[in-house]
């Protein structure tokens, strides 16, 4: 009598975990027993970056807040302590958009943030 190899279920699981690894560099993408280290890995890091990423761009809004704030003649603490002294709701994603791309409108949310201290 032939030996049980597990046949297709086992396939199908090797073939599922393979195509997870696709796209990672040589045996790593291979072999199954290396792949699916991989990609247990590679799962946990992605998770734990997605919580990194929310960190990193709340840090790079606050930069450039800071930096288009310093250039209105205020700090980054004083015109938050302004806008939320003026009820002003705008979210540090916004500002800073608003910071890049209409300098105008954030002098003047500037402004208004320094006339309610």
């Amino acid at each position: 009598m032939p030996r049980a190899k597990r046949g297709f279920k086992a396939r199908r699981r090797r073939n599922r975990v393979l195509k997870h690894a696709s796209g990672f560099h040589s045996a790593r993408s291979r072999l199954f027993a290396y792949a699916q280290e991989c990609v247990r890995k590679s799962w946990v890091y992605a998770y734990a970056h997605r919580k990194l990423k929310k960190r990193d761009f709340r840090r790079l809004w606050i930069a450039r807040i800071n930096a288009a704030a310093r250039a209105n003649g205020t700090s980054y603490s004083r015109l938050m302590h302004g806008l939320k002294t003026a009820k002003i709701a705008l979210d540090r994603k916004v500002l800073s958009d608003l910071a890049i791309v209409d300098a105008t409108a954030f002098t003047k949310i500037v402004k208004t943030a320094a006339a309610a201290k």
